[in-house]
């Protein structure tokens, strides 16, 4: 018998082998246009979970560029995604988040058996000041950072919680403090992939991704690939589907993973 565990509202399988985990009709993506109309619900993934990527898109980057016993960094775990596919892929992998009930999300989505002796390390911290990290230590960095304040993860209880920044400019300004620290710790000739989508403001469109892209150029960064990822099921699609027509502007359904090579 399964045995669920919900945790902050999410629940998750636990107690099963890992076997009875991986997806059955997996394929590896091959152009820079990316859709999935239905989300990998293999193992512990959760779509409850507002915000986070789809399974597919963490196994396609850590299976395109990386292997296995690589080191896969994600300093904006969320709710360990990246963490599930590096344990299934057998991937040493680091977790980092500022907000705890993050960390807690996440311990609990890797709770399976796994036939793998990856190194799973999950702790709180800042992807800006990754100070328990070594220059050049790191296989591979797969991360999803919020956008602005679309998604307030900590409702303003966490200082330094970028969903709770709702100037561009401000956000811009850290995200080149992660990007740096993204530079540092990876290691040469490796990657580092970021799935970033824009926004509006005041009814005109702000290309926040690239915004971000810049961010990680000034940082010494090489832009490898632009993957557009269309967006499916979006939770608030029906109303501001309404809005669209009533004031005349277009739903974003779209995002960029923006694939860097140091």
């Amino acid at each position: 018998m399964v045995k669920l565990t919900k945790v902050v509202g999410v629940v998750y399988k636990a107690n099963m082998k890992e076997e009875t985990f991986q997806p059955t009709d997996f394929k590896l993506e091959c152009t820079t246009v990316w859709s999935f109309p239905q989300r990998g619900d293999w193992a512990t993934h959760n779509s409850s979970f507002r915000g986070n990527w789809a399974p597919q898109i963490s196994r396609n980057i850590i299976l395109r560029y990386s292997k296995e016993k690589d080191i896969v960094l994600d300093q904006m775990v969320g709710s360990g995604t990246t963490a599930i596919e590096c344990k299934l892929l057998n991937r040493n992998f680091i977790g980092i988040d500022i907000n705890p009930e993050m960390i807690n999300i996440t311990k609990k989505a890797i709770d399976f058996e796994s036939q793998s002796n990856a190194k799973i390390m999950i702790n709180i911290g800042d992807a800006r000041k990754l100070e328990s990290i070594k220059d050049e230590s790191i296989d591979l960095i797969a991360t999803h950072p919020p956008y602005v304040d679309i998604i307030k993860y900590s409702n303003g209880k966490i200082d330094g919680d970028l969903s709770n920044i709702h100037d561009i400019d401000e956000f811009c300004n850290e995200m080149l403090k992660i990007a740096k620290e993204c530079f540092r710790v990876l290691k040469t000739n490796k990657y580092c992939a970021i799935l970033i989508g824009d926004t509006r403001r005041k009814k005109y469109y702000v290309t926040l991704a690239y915004k971000v892209m810049q961010e990680f150029l000034k940082a010494g960064f090489k832009l490898k690939e632009d993957i557009i990822k269309r967006q499916w099921n979006c939770r608030t699609t029906p109303f501001w589907t309404k809005k669209s027509q009533e004031y005349n502007f277009l739903l974003l359904m779209h995002e960029h993973l923006f694939v860097f090579e140091k």
